[in-house]
C-alpha cells in the first residue's frame, strides 16, 4: 500500500455514540491523501465491532488497555507511517478540506513542526472552543491561554484572529505534526497521563528552535469535556500536578526555584478559593498535585537536564514575560487582543 502523506488518528475510549456522531464528518471531509485510523484505548464498550462495522474503510489499532491520551498515541503512532500525524479527539467535526490548509503550510514551512486549524465550539459555533482557540500561549507563571480564550473567559469568532501565527502550545484536540518531529522529540511523556500532555511537548519543540502555528483557515468544532468534565477534581488534580511537573522539566534554571515557590502560594490561595466555594473535592485535587508533584519530582531530573542541554532557544517568544493574574484579575482584560 503507497503511504499516505499525513494520518488522522483518533484515539478512542468508550466513545462509541461520539464515533458515530463525528467520525463521518472526518471520512467526507478530508483528503485523499488522508489515512483515518482509529487507535482503540482498551474500551469495553461496543466501540471496535462498531467500528469494523460501519466504518469499514477506517483502519482500526487495538491497544490492549487504556493507557490514557499521552502514552496511547505514542503506542498508536508507532505503529503508523506517514509523513504527518494529526491527532483528532473524537469528539470534532470537520469542514470539507479542512486538511488542505494545514498540509499546504507545512509543506511551504520547513521550519514549522507542528499546526492546529481554528478550533471552535460545536455548542456555540460562533465562539471559540476552550481547549485551544486560535492558538495556545503561557504566562511566565505556568498558566495557558488562547488567542480567544483566557481563563474561562472564550470570546465569539468575529475574524480577528484569522491570520496565521507562531503559538507556544497547539490544541492536543487537533494537533498536525511531522513524524519526524514526533519521533526526535519522544512524543507525549506518558507519565502525565492526560492534560497538559500537548503543551509539554509543543515546549520541547519550541526550545529546539522548532515553530508551531495556528492556521485559522482550517476550521473544526469541538464538544469539550468529553472524557473529564471542567470542574471534575480529577481533571483538576491532573492540570495541577501535570502543569508543576511540566514547568519542572522545562523553565531554564535562573527562572525555575522563584517560580515554583511562588506557584507553591498560588496554588494553595486557589485551594482556598475552592473552599470558600464549598467545593472540597477541587480544594483537596490541588493538595495532591502539589503532594504527587513532590512525590515524582525525582523521576524527572533526567528529563530536565537533556532538555537544558537540547534547548536552542533560551527564551521563547510565546512564553510571554508577564503575569496572566495581574492583567485578568487586577487590571481587568479579558480577551487576548487587549494583553
Amino acid at each position: 500500500m503507497k503511504r499516505k502523506k499525513i494520518a488522522v488518528v483518533i484515539l478512542n475510549w468508550n466513545g462509541e455514540d461520539m464515533m458515530k456522531q463525528f467520525l463521518p464528518s472526518v471520512i467526507a471531509g478530508s483528503d485523499e491523501d488522508a489515512e483515518i485510523i482509529v487507535a482503540d484505548n482498551g474500551s469495553t464498550d461496543q466501540s471496535c465491532a462498531m467500528l469494523e462495522r460501519n466504518f469499514p474503510e477506517v483502519r482500526l489499532i487495538r491497544l490492549s488497555e487504556n493507557y490514557g491520551f499521552a502514552e496511547g498515541y505514542n503506542r498508536a503512532l508507532e505503529q503508523v507511517d506517514a509523513e504527518y500525524y494529526l491527532l483528532l479527539n473524537s469528539d470534532v467535526e470537520v469542514e470539507k478540506g479542512w486538511l488542505k490548509p494545514l498540509m499546504q503550510y507545512m509543506d511551504e514551512h520547513s521550519e514549522t513542526a507542528a499546526c492546529q486549524p481554528k478550533l471552535l465550539s460545536f455548542v456555540e459555533r460562533d465562539s471559540f472552543e476552550y481547549a485551544g482557540a486560535a492558538g495556545g500561549f503561557m504566562d511566565r507563571y505556568g498558566y495557558p491561554f488562547c488567542r480567544g480564550r483566557i481563563f474561562g473567559d472564550v470570546e465569539k469568532d468575529k475574524g480577528q484572529y484569522d491570520n496565521v501565527t507562531s503559538v507556544f502550545w497547539a490544541t492536543g484536540a487537533a494537533l498536525m505534526v511531522r513524524s519526524s518531529d514526533w519521533h526526535a522529540t519522544g512524543g507525549f511523556d506518558r507519565r502525565f497521563f492526560a492534560h497538559q500532555e500537548e503543551i509539554d511537548f509543543c515546549w520541547r519543540l519550541r526550545s529546539r528552535g522548532r515553530d508551531i502555528v495556528c492556521v485559522p483557515q482550517s476550521r473544526v468544532w469541538h464538544v469539550g469535556g468529553a472524557s473529564l468534565e471542567q470542574g471534575n477534581p480529577r481533571k483538576t488534580f491532573l492540570n495541577f500536578r501535570n502543569n508543576l511537573l511540566m514547568l519542572y522539566k522545562n523553565l531554564p534554571e535562573k527562572r525555575l526555584r522563584f517560580t515554583l515557590r511562588l506557584r507553591f502560594w498560588l496554588d494553595y490561595l486557589a485551594a482556598i478559593q475552592f473552599l470558600m466555594k464549598g467545593d472540597i473535592g477541587n480544594a483537596a485535587a490541588i493538595r495532591r498535585a502539589r503532594k504527587a508533584f513532590k512525590e515524582l519530582r525525582p523521576q524527572f531530573i533526567a528529563d530536565r537536564e537533556q532538555n537544558m542541554q537540547q534547548a536552542k532557544v533560551t527564551e521563547v517568544p510565546e512564553l510571554v514575560s508577564y503575569s496572566l493574574l495581574v492583567a485578568y484579575y487586577l487590571k481587568g482584560k479579558k480577551r487576548f487582543s487587549q494583553l
